[in-house]
Parts: C-alpha cells; structure tokens; sequence
C-alpha cells in the first residue's frame, strides 16, 4: 500500500522529517518496506527559469532557424538559437538553462549543454510544453504571462509538487489503516505517546445539500445478508473531463494513472477514507431503479476490461430496473453502464458488502482490485454515508453539476460496536511489564476506543466497529502494546526455562537426521502443501475421495492438501533439471493430510530424491550416476543411525515404483525405496531416472531408539550365499521372485535380496537382468555342495517354470 505523506499531512499537521515519520509507522504496526521520492513533473523543473526574448533574428545559415537574445534576470543575457515557429521578440518564455536535466515521455533524460547550431552558438533552449512534461503540445514554444519577472525559477510558476511516498507493508487484519485517514489516525496514536498531540482533520461534508429531486433512483436490497448498507445519489449536469492538477497529482503519487475527472474522484475518496465508491452513468440504468441481488450461475456478464464472465448464483451483483446486471458488487463495473466522456448524469454508489462474499466472487472470477481488497477485509460500516457526502462533494468541484436526489439508503440493521472488558492483571501478564493505568487510558483513548466502566481491576471498553480485528481481550492488549512501543518493554536480565524430560526428542532427532544428510550432500527443501488435486490419478494407491479440498483456492495447482510428498518433490526436481543441474539430492520432512471416513487426518514422513551423478562434476572426481543401491545404502545408514538395524526386506506394493522393496520392523513399515515409475516421470517432464525414499516418521518415532539388545549365541554352522543373474521379462517384479522363492524353498532359505538391475541396449526389447542373491543356512548343520545345488536347482526351475527366467 503506498501512501503520500503530502496527502497524509492534510489530515495530521505533522512537520516531521519523512525517515523519522516512517520509524514510527513500523512501530506502530505498519511497516514502511520503502520510500520513495515522487515529482508531479520529473526532474521538478529544476534548471527551468523565465526568460525574456529581447531580439529574435533570422538565422544566417538555417531558413527555419531564429537566433534570440533572451534576458535570464542575472545581468547577462544569452543568445539562444530557437526552432520554434511562434518565437519573437518581446515574448516571455521557459528556458532551459546550460546543465538542466530534460526528459522525454519516456523518462529518458538529456542534459542541455553549451554549443553551436549552423555555426552560430546556443546558450540553453526555449521549450514547449511536452519538452517540460507540462502537456502534449509541440506547437511551438511556450508564451507565458509578460508579468513574469525574468530569473524567476519556473517550479513556482507551475506549482510543481515534490512529494514522499511510504510502501507499507500492510497486513490483513489492519483493514482499518488501509487509506491516508487511517493512517494518520494511527499516526496520531503514536505521536501521542510521544508527547504530540495533534488534531486529527476529516474532510468537512457539511456543505453538502440537494438542489434538486428531479433525478431519482429507488435502491433495493433483496440479499442484505450480502448488502447490509447500501447508498446512492444522484448528480446532474456533470461535464466530464481530465481532472485539476492537484487531483490527479495525488493520484500519480501513490501509482494510479488519472482517468476522469468522476472516477478520479471515486479513487481519490477510496484511497483518501478507505470507502470504495462506484458511479454509473444514470442514462444507462433503465428503469430508474437500483437492485441489489444475486443471479442464476451461467449468467454472462461483460466486464470493464470487455471480458465476458459466467456469473455464479452467489455472486452479488448491482442490477437495473430490469434486473439487467450492471457492476459485480464491490469488485469491478460492467462495460455498459460506466462513465465516458458523454456522460452528463450519474449515479453514485457507496456500500458496505459482506466481507466473505466479496472474498469469494474475486477470487472465483481471479480479479483482483482496490476495492475488492479493501471489502474483503472488512472497511468501516459507518461511514458510508459521509464518504458519499464527501465524494459528491468533490464531483461538484471537479465537474459541476448538481445533487439531483435525496441520498437513497438501505441500513435495516444498525452495525454494532464491540464491547470488551480489559482486566489489568491480565494485561501485566501478557505483556510482561506492567504499564501505568493512565497510559493505558491515554493509548485507548487515542484509538478511538470508548470507556463504559472503569474499576481497580480494568476497564469496559467500546470498541469502534471499523476495528474488525479487535474483538477480543487479547486484540485490547495488543493494541495498547504496539501504541506503548514494544521496544519500551523492558527485558528482565534473569532467564527463566523450563527443562522437560523426552526420551526420543522428535526435534532432536529431526536434526540429527538433517545434518547427516547434509553431511553427505543433500539439500533440505519444503514444498507447499497445496498441490493439483489431479496427481492422485498418478497412484492407485491415492484415492481421490480422500483429498482435502480447499473451499477458497488460490488456483487449480493448489487445491488440495496433498496425500503424497512424491509429486511436489518431483516438481522441485524437474525445476533444478530445466536449469542445468543435473547432480540432485533433496530431502524434505513434511504432511500428508488425509479425510477419512473417521475423520482428517495428517502423517509425518521423510521423503529422499535423488537424480543423476552422485556428485556435482569436479576435475578430480569420477562421476558415478546415483542408483537403487547408492539409495538404499543412504536409508540404511539412516535407519543403523536411528539405532534401527533389525529391520527386514520385502517386496514393496507402492506402485510409484518400476523396481522397489519395503524395510519394515515386524508389522511395521518403515520406508519405501525404489525407482519411481518412468511414467510419473513423464508426467512431471522428467526424462532421467528419479531415486525415492518415503520414510514413516511417526513410525521411526515409535520404534527408533526403543530397540531391545538381544544376545543369543552365534550361529554354529555357517550360511551359504549364492547368485542368480535372470533375464526376465520387464513386467515380472522382485516381489514375484521373492515369493515364488520362499513358496519353493522354505526350510533353508532365510534371506532373497535384490543387489542389480540392468536395462540397456544390449538385451533384447522387452527384457532386462535381475542380480538377485539367496541366504541358505541350516540350524543344525553345515550345508554341504549337494544340498545347496539342490536348492538352488529347484528355485532356477520354479523361476523358469512361473516366470520364463532363463540364466544369463
């Protein structure tokens, strides 16, 4: 939000330095990010003064050229030589002067030097109105009053404004600042506290009054859930035009370009008391009748910005007495019923709608606007009238014209304002230090904020209903502490804490986990939460039944809470890729959010993804790719270091994977690692291989550290391992091996793990190679070489016979 500080004088009398006026703003609550210094004219005419020509002759060398001699107030005249058709002796002129900054509509500038034209010198030049930034004309040169004392600067002639110009970062709940009066109250709050009292000056509207009734509108409300105070006017005879400089200054100051002279006004009241206002052109609203209401979904409605929109059933919407639509009520006005240059009678609009309301038709139809920012937040109820008062008033001035009714109002039910008790001791409490009772009192009362009972224990307030913030105790106290100035609260130079006892520390061991994958090359990333509500349709195992939906969404991409970390992680991988960085490791703990017939529901995970080298390429290192077993060595060291090393491999059934297994403790999973499926990949524009871990935190939590040591005696006869390298085909999985493994041999095998996958050029189309590997033990005995080729001989046929593997 920008606001002027000449603007903002008009209200507060304030002499203080702008960077000292801005510190106190940030105190207050509203923080000054900026500030700026803006010229009504750029360069503010500095270098221009007033010259008069003394002797224009013909240029000897140049037919359309004259040389001049032009009187600059300083004792010695110069010679300038001119272009301009209109140029002769006697006249008044603007001169720029040797070293005078210019400035095209562009904003590029030129300095004028000293030099020579056609052979004769030129001291400066004789400008016209578009060279100065004071109009459009390049007629000729600019003839000014003959009054005009030579040498004076021309920046007193033309009134040019130099202002200072604050951004303030605003934040929602402060919907009562959002305008110039409102921050000046606020400021007022401040300087208070510092010894400054100041009055606070609203623009009078007491002059305002009705000249005629020959032009009226009857005003009805049929949703005043959605409209609870509705006003309008009516002004005849307007000439519509381009604004008086100082409107349109004050404009430009804070960014808005001037349009008319009727809707420069309704932006200059917007932005002067935080009232959105809107005008209709009165020729155009048939039936001499405003409506208020709501309208089937589907109907078409075309926009300012010729947009053509479908309406929804509960967008509010300004209609004609034909229930024609006119304006989306307090977001943005129709094509047909604005002003234009032949506009000669308006309708003048000023409204309190539901906040809620507004929120949703903006952001449903992506629009985004002064006033639908200011609604949506909730701006004062009771001035709706008075702003209507004051923008009639401002109409009258800029455009002529005449009220034509009596103000028409809907306001069944009267805003009510906020009662809250403060108790003291609760106060003290909250802020930690405890403020003179009378200060408190001083800082209410500057606030605006009413006493109705005041006692040794606190005190009944009345809170104004434009502070849509402050409803509670605690708001009270806030208010109080951001006026009393947070850096007044004195720090106690004794720390007091508390030391709770945890046997395994979610936060400790987080960060025990984050260093050691930073320590091995990962990045920490945290997505969003949103996400597309389409990437459950990527797994079976994702039910789109039990996505979170946002009511309100920011977009399409972000409007679910996601049920898998997978899809936005691959988004940060995909990002890195298209911007050449190929070497990824992230990791990411974060929610998955669920609803269940039972209710919502959230799980912790831990989530890994790693693509391309295991390293980011250096002279004096061999690059190796990243693959499955890279990965499945990071989630072993994570799970040995969380003293988790019991834990079993079996066939995965996340079908995220094209090859991937499951590390669980007993029942209890633990981790899903694998490669993710080629077609996610291709969903996400990914074209090399993505490695992912999910790691169940809230089950690492119930099992990690908790770890019984069990000691049994070593086994007495030795395990056997042997190999098996398969040509299958690509649709057989590791956990179709695992099991027929197990089904064939039950006694003796104890361990099948997958330790390599090929898949290259050298197989034929549709095959690749299984590396997998078999543990054989015999608890009472060794195993000689006939008992395990016997096993290993009856497996080879039971994958021959099921699956069609053949030994490569």
């Amino acid at each position: 939000m920008k606001i002027s500080y000449n603007w903002l004088k008009q209200f507060l009398k304030v002499d203080w330095e702008a960077e000292k006026t801005g510190e106190l703003l940030t105190d207050l609550g509203l923080e000054v990010e900026g500030l700026e210094t803006v010229e009504s004219i750029k360069g503010s005419l500095e270098g221009i003064v007033i010259g008069k020509v003394l002797t224009c002759v013909q240029h000897p060398n140049a037919d359309r050229l004259k040389i001049t001699i032009v009187d600059l107030g300083n004792g010695e005249p110069v010679q300038i030589v001119c272009g301009a058709p209109n140029v002769a002796a006697g006249q008044t002129v603007p001169v720029a002067t040797i070293g005078t900054m210019l400035y095209d509509a562009n904003g590029e500038g030129f300095k004028i030097k000293k030099g020579k034209i056609r052979g004769e010198e030129s001291h400066g030049m004789i400008c016209a109105e578009d060279e100065l930034g004071l109009g459009s004309s390049h007629d000729g040169i600019m003839v000014l009053d003959e009054t005009l004392k030579a040498g004076t600067p021309a920046a007193t002639v033309f009134n040019i404004e130099k202002d200072e110009v604050f951004e303030i970062g605003l934040t929602p709940n402060r919907a009562d600042a959002m305008s110039h009066y409102g921050t000046a109250r606020d400021l007022r709050a401040g300087l208070i506290q510092k010894g400054i009292s100041l009055e606070l000056i609203s623009p009078s509207v007491s002059d305002f009054h009705v000249d005629d009734r020959t032009l009226k509108f009857d005003v009805i409300v049929e949703d005043e859930e959605k409209a609870p105070r509705y006003a309008g006017v009516t002004i005849s005879d307007i000439t519509v035009k381009d604004s008086p400089d100082w409107l349109q200054n004050r404009l430009k100051a804070i960014g808005l370009t001037p349009i008319n002279n009727i809707v420069d006004v309704t932006n200059y009241v917007l932005h002067e008391l935080g009232q959105p206002l809107h005008a209709f052109d009165a020729s155009k609203v048939k039936g001499n009748k405003i409506i208020v209401k709501t309208l089937p979904t589907g109907t078409k409605f075309t926009t300012l910005d010729e947009v053509e929109r479908e309406l929804h059933e509960e967008d509010l919407m300004i209609c004609n007495g034909n229930e024609e639509p006119m304006c989306i009520a307090g977001v943005f006005g129709g094509l047909n019923s604005g002003v234009t240059e032949n506009t000669t009678s308006i309708f003048l609009e000023s409204a309190y709608f539901n906040p809620i309301t507004i929120r949703k038709t903006a952001k449903r139809h992506a629009l985004n606007t002064d006033a639908s920012f200011r609604f949506e937040r909730g701006i004062d109820p009771s001035i709706t009238k008075y702003a209507l008062r004051r923008a009639a008033n401002l109409i009258l001035e800029v455009a002529g014209g005449k009220v034509s009714s009596e103000i028409a109002e809907f306001y069944p039910v009267k805003f009510e304002d906020f009662q809250v008790f403060l108790s003291y001791q609760k106060m003290n409490r909250l802020i930690g230090a405890e403020i003179p009772k009378e200060t408190v009192k001083n800082i209410l009362a500057s606030l605006d904020i009413k006493f109705n009972s005041v006692t040794e224990g606190g005190i009944g307030l009345t809170i104004p209903a434009y502070r849509v913030d402050v409803t509670r105790e605690a708001d009270v106290i806030e208010e109080i502490l951001r006026v009393y100035g947070y850096n007044n609260v004195e720090f106690s130079h004794k720390l007091n804490t508390s030391i709770s006892f945890s046997e395994f520390d979610d936060v400790k061991i987080e960060n025990v986990i984050s260093n050691q994958l930073v320590a091995q090359g990962f990045n920490e990333t945290m997505a969003n939460s949103l996400t597309k509500s389409d990437y459950v349709s990527l797994s079976e195992m994702l039910n789109e039944e039990h996505n979170v939906v946002m009511l309100n969404p920011l977009s399409n991409d972000l409007n679910v809470m996601r049920q898998s970390l997978l899809f936005s992680g691959l988004e940060s991988v995909v990002y890195n890729i298209n911007r050449k960085n190929n070497a990824l490791k992230f990791f990411e703990f974060g929610k998955t959010y669920h609803k269940f017939e039972s209710g919502y529901a959230e799980q912790k995970h831990l989530t890994l993804f790693v693509s391309g080298a295991r390293a980011k390429e250096r002279w004096n290192v061999v690059q190796k790719k990243s693959d499955f077993f890279y990965l499945k060595g990071i989630v072993t060291a994570l799970l040995q270091r969380l003293g988790i090393d019991k834990f079993k491999t079996i066939p995965t059934k996340n079908d995220v994977f094209s090859e991937g297994i499951t590390l669980s403790l007993g029942k209890i999973k633990l981790v899903d690692l694998g490669v993710v499926k080629r077609a996610i990949n291709k969903e996400f524009g990914i074209k090399q291989e993505v490695l992912f871990a999910d790691f169940n935190w809230e089950n690492i939590l119930k099992v990690g550290g908790k770890s019984s040591i069990n000691v049994s005696n070593l086994p007495k006869f030795p395990a056997v391992k042997r190999d098996f390298s398969l040509l299958l085909d690509k649709e057989v999985t590791f956990n179709e091996l695992y099991n027929l493994a197990f089904q064939a041999e039950k006694k003796l095998l104890k361990q099948v793990d997958l330790f390599d996958v090929y898949e290259g050029d050298k197989l034929e189309e549709g095959k690749k190679s299984y590396a997998v590997s078999f543990l054989l033990q015999d608890e009472n005995k060794t195993l000689n070489d006939k008992q395990i080729d016997k096993v290993m001989q009856k497996l080879q046929q039971t994958f021959e016979k099921n699956v069609g593997a053949t030994l490569r």
